[in-house]
């Protein structure tokens, strides 16, 4: 095995039962969901702290990539591939140590469970001091074989604009801090609005996070965003694929 992969041969199993929960991202201009996001859950349904709290450096690599096998095969059992939403998984960065090597069993669940890579986003947060080379080298691995890209939580990580001006995702998800409050809050509205128009220049797709008033909603929408997700729409849902019935939709 390739000395690159030595966390993944020496690490320890990750032995603690979990499951997800999935929450949409709305396409509200198309009136459709875009994709559903993966968001882990204890074995009842108990917050993500229950579980995150036993990942350690030695399982990290092993949680990573179980995460990654439960959301595909529980979104495929939910019926994801009945539409045209993709499936939207948070990655570890960190814990992939040769993308091509540990992409593998994430390749296997899609074969297994028949959902081809197009339809899965990656989405890792900026959140953790990263090897921007590395993370770069990620990304473009991702990409080749077909997955969509996506940063997380954007503008409360480390990197911020240094980190989009190496790489460019798919997709970049506002961090909802900017979010929260923008209905009155000058400062974020215009923030917001030049964010929109570079992404919009560098051909990345927005998707604003954390939405939870009508006042919110439209602020984000006046900027132009039509990607939402958050509780004014629609809540995670344990072990569920929320149905477009069910989403609270903007007129």
């Amino acid at each position: 095995m390739n000395v690159s992969c030595a966390g993944c041969r020496d690490g320890k199993a990750f032995h603690n039962p979990f499951s997800m929960a999935f929450q949409p991202i709305v396409d509200v201009e198309r009136r459709q969901v875009f994709a559903h996001e993966a968001l882990v859950r204890g074995p009842a349904g108990e917050g993500a702290g229950s579980v995150l709290s036993a990942v350690d450096e030695g399982n990290r690599y092993a949680f990573d990539q179980q995460c990654r096998v439960k959301a595909i095969e529980l979104a495929s059992r939910l019926d994801l591939t009945a539409s045209d939403a993709r499936l939207s998984i948070n990655f570890m960065p960190n814990a992939v140590y040769e993308p091509r090597a540990c992409i593998r069993a994430t390749l296997a669940a899609c074969k297994t469970f028949d959902l081809p890579a197009e339809r899965i986003i990656f989405e890792f947060t900026e959140g953790e001091a990263l090897d921007v080379a590395h993370l770069e080298n990620i990304l473009k691995t991702y990409r080749e074989i077909g997955f969509m890209t996506a940063i997380d939580d954007f503008g409360a990580g480390h990197s911020g604009l240094n980190l989009l001006a190496k790489m460019q995702p798919d997709i970049v998800k506002i961090d909802m801090d900017l979010i929260r409050g923008i209905d009155t809050d000058r400062a974020k509205q215009v923030i917001l609005k030049h964010l929109v128009a570079m992404l919009g220049e560098l051909t990345v797709t927005v998707v604003c996070e954390g939405i939870e008033t009508e006042e919110e909603l439209k602020a984000v929408r006046d900027t132009g965003v039509t990607l939402i997700q958050g509780y004014r729409l629609a809540k995670p849902s344990f072990e569920r694929l929320t149905p477009l019935a069910e989403i609270a939709l903007p007129d």
